[in-house]
């Protein structure tokens, strides 16, 4: 890109480290700093002030519902994206139905699904993987009219494994199933459009390649489908009129903001606010076009190099994180990091997941390394 060198110098621990970990978490530019700055000073300074927290909080919400291309009033702002599997399920009536979750779901969603079971009476059934991807026909095969809900990754966690959401959309809207996606690995890498891939429900958080930190998380969902649940992992911040302190009525907000649980995450707002300003000032076009040339570059290097792949090897199918298979990758990680450069390990596997900062000579360095400690 013709202004990396700029946009580089937004992101000050560039000057000492290689950062690309996007998949775990992101490098942090001087917006955010400065947002975190303005929170403490807020404290510091007016002690409390409300008003400007909430201005925050809906900032972000707008700004997030701006990069998915849906209605603000469809995005609730929770702590995680656990917290918010769970909330819908709990919101769900899946008695004497199905739940699909994929072998390549970050493991949360198993959890939560297993957990809801328990209270529950129904089917959990896991759509497998060959060869760490899942085609297409496998969801035709599997996915029945049984079938509640249907939870997917965008983005595999463990390897890069892009999916096609518009195709399993119609499959599960087909045979009667809602579709949830976790799009924790893929928001902020890749253009996501909800309405155009006939999303149901989506979940993600700010640290990865959103560019913010632990803390908060985004859920949406379709106008048409929050408005018939009733969600009981519910807070004050879920009602209709939550300043009306009305503690015997329980009167739940329209659309996905009946999702909202307590005081949200307001030092997290102040820094989603500012990364997502930073994400749409660029452009999800341009970060996904650069990403995808550092793909080709990174799978084109590491084959020259003698590396085993995890990831798919078709670009069409991938992600921008590349999963390297190494023996003992938590140790090779923190061996990587003592020489500065900050990569992500998960189970079998060194993920190299650069973003929009990171260019072909940090990939190379980070490579040449991870040769000379594992070949």
């Amino acid at each position: 890109m013709e202004n990396l060198v700029g946009i580089r110098s937004e992101f000050p621990i560039l000057e000492k480290k290689i950062i690309l970990s996007s998949c775990s978490q992101s490098a942090i530019s001087r917006k955010v700093i400065e947002a975190m700055d303005a929170y403490k000073n807020s404290l510091i300074e007016e002690g409390m002030s409300w008003d400007v927290w909430m201005e925050k909080v809906n900032s972000a919400k707008v700004k997030f519902s701006e990069l998915i291309n849906c209605r603000p009033d469809e995005v609730a702002i929770l702590s995680s994206v656990s917290d918010s599997i769970s909330s819908i399920l709990h919101s769900l009536d899946l008695n004497m139905q199905e739940v699909c979750v994929t072998e390549m779901d970050f493991p949360c969603i198993g959890h939560a699904v297993l957990a809801q079971k328990r209270i529950q009476n129904f089917k959990v059934t896991f759509i497998p993987s060959a060869n760490n991807v899942i085609p297409l026909e496998y969801y035709e095969a599997i996915i029945s009219e049984k079938t509640g809900l249907t939870c997917i990754p965008h983005v595999s966690y463990y390897n890069g494994f892009k999916q096609d959401i518009k195709e399993i959309a119609k499959i599960a809207h087909k045979k009667g199933s809602l579709l949830l996606v976790d799009a924790y690995q893929s928001a902020g890498s890749l253009e996501i459009d909800v309405k155009d891939m006939d999303i149901d429900i989506l979940v993600t958080g700010m640290q990865k390649y959103l560019l913010g930190v632990p803390g908060i998380s985004f859920l949406y969902i379709k106008k048409e489908i929050s408005e018939q649940l009733s969600p009981s992992t519910i807070g004050w911040f879920g009602q209709k009129n939550p300043f009306d302190f009305n503690l015997k009525s329980l009167e739940l907000a329209e659309s996905t903001q009946r999702f909202n649980t307590g005081t949200p995450p307001v030092v997290n707002a102040y820094i989603a606010d500012a990364a997502l300003s930073l994400i749409n000032g660029i452009g999800i076009k341009a970060i996904e076009h650069h990403l995808y040339n550092l793909s080709s570059y990174t799978l084109e290097t590491a084959t020259q190099m003698g590396f085993q792949i995890a990831s798919p090897l078709d670009l069409q199918t991938k992600g921008a994180s590349t999963a390297i298979c190494v023996k003992d990758a938590n140790r090779i990680e923190n061996l990587l990091k003592e020489q500065g450069i900050i990569v992500s390990a998960r189970k079998d596997v060194i993920r190299i997941a650069p973003h929009i900062y990171n260019t072909k000579e940090d990939i190379y360095e980070s490579l040449a390394q991870l040769s000379r400690l594992t070949l």
